[in-house]
């Protein structure tokens, strides 16, 4: 009995294949480690290998091997590359704000890099497709996104400075935000246009936009008189300076709309004080109404009120 269970032990044994550690010793930090955690012993030879991964779209390969190399050698030129291709790799597996981010990092950390140019680029189209309607998605559940665009075309303004670029992202960046009906802070993004890059083709558009922004402020629910003659105003300035610009027939569209509204604002006053039987000064504003704005129909009401009042005297 001994022998038969000797016997199997012996065939057990030399039937298994031979394990090997799992965690081993390394003098060099004095820790037990996991090699497959442990890079390789050059940042090059760790970049090749991962670029290994990426050449041949084994992308989840790829970003494990990339990470390692940040944390191994942070430092490294390599490093800087290797940020890079985190981003890369994030927009192939369309995680577009991931992109974003992994780019980013490589302005924060390696200003240096020969990629910011590219980058910035690369930032700016992502920031389009947020836009365009892009939504992320999870497990195959589109999730809505709370404007990243907004962040992202504010980073390309700041990475760029007075590059090409920064002009064109600050409009888009005020469309974004007019859009959103966050009138004063478009408005203000379109004034920076005006002020950083007044020799820019996107003057002229940002000079209409901040008139279309006042407009867009006057036909709130809190009525801004204020806000309607200045919007008026800039349109007016608008055609004065653009005569020939294609937004400039738009322009004179959107001040008949405001004359209209001042005439019917007006109107209503001189209407509230007819009925406080304060005539006086319902006949100014009646008389404002048709003077001012003869072509509106609100011309036609007011004068038939004169009218009637003249009667009742």
């Amino acid at each position: 009995m001994r022998r038969i269970i000797l016997s199997f032990c012996i065939i057990f044994a030399l039937s298994v294949s031979p394990a090997y550690p799992f965690w081993i010793w390394t003098p060099k930090t004095g820790k037990w480690v996991n090699p497959k955690n442990v890079a390789k012993d050059s940042p090059k030879a760790q970049f090749d290998y991962a670029l290994g991964f990426y050449a041949e779209k084994k992308y989840p390969d790829a970003l494990r091997e990339f990470k390692k190399l940040l944390k191994a050698y942070p430092k490294s030129f390599e490093a800087s590359e290797a940020q890079y291709y985190l981003g890369l790799i994030e927009e192939k597996l369309d995680n577009l704000y991931e992109a974003y981010l992994a780019y980013q990092k490589v302005i924060d950390k390696y200003p240096f890099s020969e990629r910011i140019k590219e980058i910035i680029e690369k930032e700016y189209n992502i920031a389009e497709k947020f836009i365009a309607g892009y939504k992320r998605k999870v497990l195959g559940i589109t999730l809505p996104v709370d404007n990243p665009a907004i962040e992202i075309l504010a980073k390309v303004v700041e990475n760029s400075t007075y590059g090409p670029l920064a002009p064109k992202a600050e409009y888009k960046l005020g469309l974004l935000l007019k859009g959103l009906q966050r009138y004063y802070e478009a408005e203000d993004a379109f004034n920076k246009i005006i002020t950083n890059y007044p020799d820019s083709e996107w003057v002229e558009p940002a000079k209409f936009q901040i008139a279309s922004c006042r407009a867009a402020v006057s036909r709130g629910p809190d009525y801004d008189q204020g806000a309607m003659q200045e919007a008026k105003q800039k349109f007016e300035e608008f055609v004065k300076e653009h005569p020939d610009a294609v937004l400039s027939k738009e322009a004179e569209e959107n001040i008949g709309k405001l004359q209209e509204k001042e005439a019917a604002a007006s109107y209503n006053i001189a209407v509230f004080y007819e009925k406080q039987k304060a005539y006086q000064a319902a006949r100014i504003y009646y008389g404002n109404v048709v003077t001012n704005y003869s072509d509106s129909p609100w011309a036609v009401k007011a004068l038939e009120r004169l009218q009637a009042m003249e009667k009742k005297k």
